[in-house]
């Protein structure tokens, strides 16, 4: 059997394999600053986007991050036990008042990982990373 396909093609030009290497690149930026926090920048942006919105349904905030429903659930469940999200008013999930102070002690390292990442990509990436968001949501 000849693989006509294997020689004929070209990996490296995949959308999937750059964005998820990127996807990768960043996350270890964030890491290294979140580190010291135990929180994972999943986990930091389910808080943020409850420091925002306040009160969401499991299903709105799944589709609002665009969360599978496992990852949701394993990220909520860490972050219920630390008591930064509450469940109390069920099916409700709401950030409470020590989940608001880590938000409120926590951006200024967070803005230290943004900074890194976009002196990394420089001005023209933020620009076509906003636009390539932009067009896929």
């Amino acid at each position: 059997m000849e693989f006509n396909r294997i020689a004929n093609f070209d990996p490296s030009t995949c959308l999937s394999g750059k964005i998820n290497r990127t996807k990768r690149i960043v996350s270890a930026v964030f890491r290294k600053h979140l580190k010291p926090f135990g929180i994972t920048d999943s986990q930091l942006t389910l808080l943020f986007i409850m420091s925002k919105k306040e009160k969401m349904t499991q299903k709105q905030l799944s589709e609002f991050a665009h969360l599978e429903k496992s990852s949701l659930n394993r990220n909520l469940t860490r972050l219920i036990d630390r008591k930064l999200l509450s469940r109390d008013e069920f099916p409700i999930i709401m950030i409470t008042t020590d989940g608001k102070y880590f938000v409120e002690n926590i951006i200024p390292i967070w803005e230290k990982a943004m900074c890194e990442i976009r002196e990394a990509m420089g001005k023209e990436g933020e620009d076509a990373l906003i636009t390539l968001h932009n067009k896929l949501i």
